[in-house]
């Protein structure tokens, strides 16, 4: 998990995105991609020193320079990683009873319990602290118009 973090860490930044589109289709040395990029010899080392690190680029000394590449099975291998992921089944433990409800699985709404309901909502801005102190039109706006609506208690549970 940590290493698909780092990678898309160092994706996320916009500059090191750009010498990855360009490493895509050409070998390039730090001069010329500062050059590409309108930015300094210095920055483009710092950036080139992330992607290594994150295994996506890699160096290779051609005379004075040294030219780098992308090593596309990495990328292949964090797109590969995305979509296991995208593939997976729903983890029902973590839904919103509402957003169950929806699907029309509302026999499994009664057998199984969910957490992110329990403690008053998923949308914090939009309800207050504690299910007590919400208003109606809050629960609703995050809810809608349930009956044993989660997070408002019972009278037993008052």
């Amino acid at each position: 998990m940590n290493g698909i973090i780092q990678t898309l860490k160092a994706l996320a930044d916009e500059t090191r995105f750009r010498i990855i589109h360009l490493l895509l289709t050409h070998d390039l040395c730090v001069g010329a991609l500062a050059d590409h990029l309108s930015i300094s010899k210095a920055a483009v080392s710092q950036h080139l020193q992330v992607l290594r690190k994150a295994g996506l680029v890699r160096g290779e000394k051609r005379g004075y320079w040294t030219h780098y590449s992308v090593d596309k099975s990495a990328i292949q291998q964090i797109a590969e990683e995305l979509m296991k992921r995208a593939d997976q089944a729903p983890d029902f433990r973590m839904l919103c009873r509402r957003s169950v409800q929806d699907e029309g699985n509302i026999d499994d709404v009664e057998r199984r319990e969910f957490t992110m309901c329990q403690n008053c909502c998923q949308q914090p801005t939009q309800l207050k602290d504690k299910p007590e102190n919400c208003t109606p039109e809050q629960i609703r706006e995050c809810h809608g118009d349930e009956k044993d609506h989660p997070c408002v208690p019972t009278r037993e549970e008052k």
